[in-house]
C-alpha cells in the first residue's frame, strides 16, 4: 500500500498575553471577557491570530496588547517565554501559540477593545486558585507566565519593571512580596539589595514622608542580571529575616 502523499497542515498561529502589573499592592493579572465564540461571556487572556503571514510575532503580541486593552504600551516589558501546541486547545482547529509575558508599573483601568467585551484586572492568587475559571488552556499560560515572573525576579532586574522611574527600597520590596506571595524582612531586604551590585543606584532625590524621614529615591541601575542573585526564600526565613 502507497503512502498518501504529503500534505501541509494547516495550523493557525497565535498570540497570548500574560499582563501583570501592581495594585494597592497585589500582583494583577489581566483578563478579557470573550465576546465572540468560542467560550463567549468566559473571561481569558489578551491574545489573538497574527493578521497576515509577513507580521513578526512580536509585533503581533503589541498590536494585541494595543488593541484589546487600550493601554500605553511604550514603557511595557514585553517578553516571550513559552509555546503552546497541544492538540484539541483550541474548538477552532488546530492552533499553536506564542505567549508573551508582559509588566509595567501602575497600570490604569483597560478599556476592552476588537473581539473582546470587557477588560478588568483580576488578582492572580484567585485565578491561580481556580477561583476564576479561563477560557482555553489560559490557566496554565497564565500559572507559567506568574512563575516566569517569579524566577526571573531572584536573578534579573526584572522587578524594577514593576516601579516607575524612580522608586524607595520599601516599594521594590513590595514588588518581591506581591510577586512571590510571601512576606519578606525589611533590614535583611536591604541588605541584600545594596550587596547587589548595580541593581539599583541613589536617584539624588527623596520623598517627603507624612511623618519621619523623607525616603531616599532610586532608579535601576545598569547591571541586567544580579549578582549575588536575590534568592526566593522559603516562607519561615522570609518572616523571620534568616536565610541566605
Amino acid at each position: 500500500m502507497e503512502d498518501e502523499p504529503w500534505k501541509t497542515p494547516y495550523v493557525m498561529l497565535a498570540v497570548d498575553l500574560v499582563i501583570l502589573t501592581l495594585r494597592r499592592s497585589r500582583l494583577h493579572i489581566l483578563l478579557v471577557e470573550r465576546g465572540v465564540e468560542p467560550y463567549r461571556g468566559a473571561l481569558a487572556l489578551p491574545g489573538g491570530f497574527l493578521r497576515h503571514p509577513e507580521e513578526e510575532i512580536p509585533a503581533a503580541a503589541r498590536r494585541e496588547l494595543a488593541e484589546e486593552t487600550d493601554l500605553d504600551i511604550e514603557n511595557v516589558h514585553l517578553e516571550e517565554f513559552r509555546v503552546y501546541g497541544t492538540p484539541g486547545r483550541d474548538p477552532r482547529g488546530r492552533v499553536v501559540s506564542v505567549a508573551f509575558l508582559a509588566i509595567a508599573p501602575r497600570l490604569p483601568e483597560p478599556t476592552a477593545g476588537t473581539d473582546a467585551a470587557a477588560a478588568r484586572w483580576q488578582p492572580v492568587d484567585g485565578v491561580l486558585a481556580g477561583d476564576v475559571r479561563l477560557a482555553f488552556d489560559h490557566r496554565r499560560i497564565a500559572a507559567d507566565g506568574v512563575e516566569r515572573a517569579r524566577a526571573k525576579i531572584e536573578y534579573s532586574a526584572l522587578a524594577t519593571a514593576f516601579c516607575g522611574p524612580t522608586f524607595t527600597i520599601t516599594e521594590l520590596q513590595e514588588v518581591y512580596e506581591a510577586v512571590w506571595g510571601i512576606q519578606l524582612d525589611p533590614r535583611n531586604f536591604y541588605r541584600k539589595v545594596q550587596k547587589t551590585d548595580g541593581f539599583i543606584i541613589p536617584a539624588g532625590t527623596e520623598r517627603k514622608a507624612a511623618t519621619g524621614r523623607p525616603a531616599r529615591l532610586f532608579r535601576a541601575g545598569p547591571h541586567k542580571i544580579l549578582y549575588p542573585p536575590m534568592v526566593r526564600p522559603v516562607m519561615s526565613a522570609a518572616l523571620t529575616g534568616e536565610g541566605p
